[in-house]
């Protein structure tokens, strides 16, 4: 019956439940679409904060680790440890051409540092097997500031030439060869880092042979929070230990709130496609009162026709969900092509690299949001049919068979 009275006999179609499932399905879709490419970003961006930040960072509640070598011996002794290389941080001021700048600076070990992050992969120029103690390598973003190049020389002031000043000493700024250029395509680092071997940040700092922490790559299948605790409980009290994810836990959260809110604000067109099968099946209870009246003298009990337009309300959510289902996949397939006519469109062919660290958009499909997006469908159009149900349930038989 709820079937008949959707696609009514002798009709190809029947204009308002058409026009109903189209609305699902456009809400579906737009839904599944923009789920798919949230979870592309996300996935996309995680991937790259974790292949320039490692797995681990251990550091010392001192803020100097001078007995590096014992923690790191003891570090690669976990069997969930695949590598480890020690670092040093901080910020210095550079000058090229009379042009500043102020990087954040990372001493490495650059045959270590590149078993835990992929750095020869970022490296676009030079190499970085050349990095030793009297060359850097810079991000392209510093390289861009101060219009430095492969075999530039640039000059390195420290914050330990105001302390020597405080003694009457006088430090001279180090010159340096610029033997390399590098690109993570995280924006963060791009703009703002520049690479010196260890020893090099030692002398700098005046850190002597200390060093700021020591990064850890786990082995693959890793639970990452468990190692991350078990460092944390075996190394002592004055080492601490932080995960990518715990060191870029607001960037993170930051992320799924997005996601979250753009799931609740698209769900409204469903909702908004929920008041159309509402109305269609309201002015179907309408249309076909004396129908209903007929259906309830001959024996069908209020129940059963309320369970009719409810019927109809699910019927109209699967085939919505469905068809939404295909058409999100096929736009989910051909988004590079139509991003690209988009930008083509308005000129700027460059416009994703502007301001995310990627050319494509990226997506990434999740079998949970497929389940959660029909089901919240599901429900919302099976209820849009209990105010028509209610309606069709009440009507006397005996007044509904004289309605004209």
């Amino acid at each position: 019956m709820a079937l008949k009275q959707l696609f009514p006999t002798g009709k190809r179609f029947s204009f308002f439940g058409i026009m109903s499932i189209l609305g699902v399905m456009l809400g579906v879709m737009v839904l599944v679409v923009v789920q798919t490419v949230m979870n592309g970003f996300d996935k996309k961006i995680q991937e790259t904060v974790k292949d320039t930040a490692a797995d681990i960072r251990v550091y010392s509640k001192g803020g100097i680790l001078y007995n590096w070598k014992d923690v790191d011996k003891k570090v690669k002794s976990y069997d969930f440890v695949e590598a480890t290389a020690p670092f040093a941080q901080g910020m210095v001021m550079m000058k090229h051409l009379d042009k500043p700048a102020f990087p954040a600076v990372e001493g490495i070990v650059p045959w270590e540092e590149d078993k835990v992050v992929p750095l020869s992969k970022f490296i676009i120029e030079g190499k970085l097997d050349d990095l030793d103690d009297e060359t850097v390598i810079l991000s392209t973003g510093v390289a861009a500031t101060v219009g430095a190049e492969i075999g530039s020389k640039i000059e390195v002031y420290t914050p330990l030439m105001l302390e020597k000043l405080k003694y009457d000493q006088v430090l001279l700024p180090r010159e340096l060869e610029v033997v390399g250029l590098f690109e993570t395509s995280m924006n963060k680092i791009d703009s703002n880092t520049m690479l010196v071997t260890l020893r090099l940040m030692q002398e700098l700092y005046g850190l002597e042979r200390g060093v700021h922490g020591i990064m850890v790559k786990l082995k693959p299948g890793t639970n990452l929070n468990k190692a991350t605790q078990t460092l944390n409980t075996q190394l002592g009290e004055n080492i601490k230990a932080y995960n990518w994810m715990q060191s870029n836990e607001e960037f993170l959260f930051v992320l799924r709130m997005e996601k979250t809110m753009m799931f609740f604000i698209i769900l409204f067109i469903i909702l908004v496609a929920a008041f159309s099968i509402a109305s269609s099946l309201m002015t179907s209870v309408v249309r076909k009162t004396r129908e209903i009246g007929l259906v309830i003298a001959m024996g069908g009990r209020s129940r059963h026709v309320a369970s009719c337009f409810c019927l109809q309300g699910f019927i109209i959510g699967v085939v919505g969900s469905i068809l939404g289902c295909l058409g999100a996949v096929v736009a989910v397939y051909y988004r590079n092509t139509i991003v690209s006519f988009i930008e083509r469109l308005v000129h700027r062919e460059d416009i994703l690299q502007d301001f995310y660290p990627f050319k494509d958009l990226p997506a990434h499909y999740l079998f949970s949001d497929f389940v959660i997006i029909i089901t919240c469908t599901l429900v919302i159009a099976t209820l849009a049919g209990v105010l028509p149900a209610i309606r069709a349930a009440r009507l006397n038989p005996a007044e509904a068979l004289r309605n004209e």
